[in-house]
Formats: structure tokens, C-alpha cells, sequence
């Protein structure tokens, strides 16, 4: 028997950005976060390496604007690189507050600071890691606070089919309940599309089964513009 389902946010995806975004909103209504699977089944637990942020008092916003905008050959849109670049620093901030478990060293006078790498393209050690599992650490905390979180409920096992548009706006989509087999209604005021990659679209990749790049595609049937696609 379809469902219907209302909240104020709903968030299709459950890797860092759909998460993210459901613990930020979740003060100010209610929030449905939809996944094809299980909550850890996407993308984001199998990134190992770190993540780049501003955090050593020799590095600079300019200097990591300059190194990723050359990393990215022409292809990158500078307003987008540098608004990205200059929140890292809260953004970390934001994860170590919910509790992700960076790794840490102990400093030449005593004190314990975070321990930052350098990887390819980068000037500066700037790289954030938790030992070679950060984003294992930052996928399980995520999910432990919004399982905890009383304005967020989780569907898991649920296949967003299509966006509802009405006006030329968004407002809800449609998904198949895998274990019931019906096609439920989740109507919502915001709708955040943060289904990850298409790397399941190749024959060849070690992306987990769930990136088949449908958000992309429902994004475009609803009449969103998508570029770079190949």
C-alpha cells in the first residue's frame, strides 16, 4: 500500500553532504533523509585519504584557491572554489564538534594538534585525516547524530524515482519502498538532491553499486541544467 509522507526538508542520499545538510537544517523542522540501501552504504565511507582544509597558521585561503584552481586545469568556477575554501576551516570545526575523531600529535612543546598531511596539488600541509579511515569516521558519526536527532527520520531502502514539480518548483519525489514494493509520496517544502556520483555508469570503478548517478538524471528530467557530465 503506497505511503505518504510530509516534512519541511527532504534530503535524498545519506553520504557527508546529505547528512550534513539534515543536521543543519534539523533545528528548524522536521526532516526525511532517503537511501537506497543501508545508511553506510554510500560513497562516502570508502574515502580514505583526508580532507583539505585551511588549518596551519603558515597556509592561506589564497594560497589553496591558487593550488586547486591549477589542480583543476581551467575547469573549476573560481567563486565556487573559494567559497568552499574559505568555510573549511568551520566546516572541520563543525565535524569535530559533533565528535569525528581526527588524528592527532603531539607538537615539539607539548601540546597535542591535529596531524595534516600533503597529497598532490597542494603547497601546504593541509590535508585533515582520521589514520587512513576518514571517511569511515566521518560517515559513522554523521549517522550516529541523526539516528539520535529527534527532527530526523530515516528511510533506508527507499529508491527516489522521480521529483514532483508543481509551478516550476520542487516539491517532493517519489520512491520505491524496496522491501513493500510500493512507490511512496514524500511531499516536502525543500527538496535536497545529494545522490553522489555516476561512476556505476562505467564498466569500470571502485565505487560502491549506489552510485548510479540517478539524482543527476531526476535532476534533469525536472528541468536542471547539468554540465560536465562525462
Amino acid at each position: 500500500m503506497p505511503q505518504r509522507h510530509s516534512h519541511d526538508v527532504l534530503v535524498i542520499g545519506s553520504g557527508a553532504a546529505g547528512l550534513s545538510v539534515a543536521l543543519q537544517v534539523a533545528g528548524s523542522g522536521r526532516v526525511a533523509v532517503i537511501c537506497k540501501g543501508r545508511l553506510d552504504e554510500g560513497s562516502t565511507a570508502w574515502a580514505q585519504g583526508g580532507i583539505a582544509a585551511v588549518l596551519d597558521d603558515t597556509d592561506s585561503i589564497d594560497a589553496h584557491v591558487e593550488d586547486t584552481l591549477r589542480a583543476g586545469a581551467g575547469l573549476c568556477h573560481e567563486d565556487v572554489v573559494r567559497f568552499t575554501v574559505s568555510h573549511s576551516r568551520e566546516s572541520i570545526q563543525w565535524l569535530v564538534d559533533l565528535g569525528v575523531g581526527f588524528t592527532k600529535l603531539v607538537t615539539a612543546d607539548g601540546n597535542e594538534d591535529f596531524h595534516l598531511t600533503m597529497e598532490g596539488g597542494h603547497s601546504h600541509r593541509r590535508i585533515i585525516h582520521a589514520a587512513d579511515a576518514t571517511g569511515r569516521a566521518v560517515s559513522d558519526t554523521l549517522i550516529e547524530q541523526a539516528k539520535r536527532h529527534p527532527s530526523i527520520a530515516v528511510f533506508e531502502r527507499h529508491i527516489a524515482v522521480n521529483l514532483i514539480t508543481r509551478d516550476g518548483r520542487c516539491c517532493g519525489a517519489y520512491a520505491l519502498d524496496i522491501d513493500n514494493g510500493s512507490v511512496d509520496l514524500f511531499a516536502a517544502r525543500f527538496v535536497v538532491l545529494a545522490t553522489g556520483g555516476a561512476s556505476k555508469a562505467y564498466l569500470y570503478t571502485t565505487n560502491p553499486d549506489t552510485a548510479t548517478g540517478d539524482g543527476i538524471a531526476m535532476a534533469w528530467r525536472a528541468g536542471c541544467r547539468v554540465a560536465n557530465l562525462e
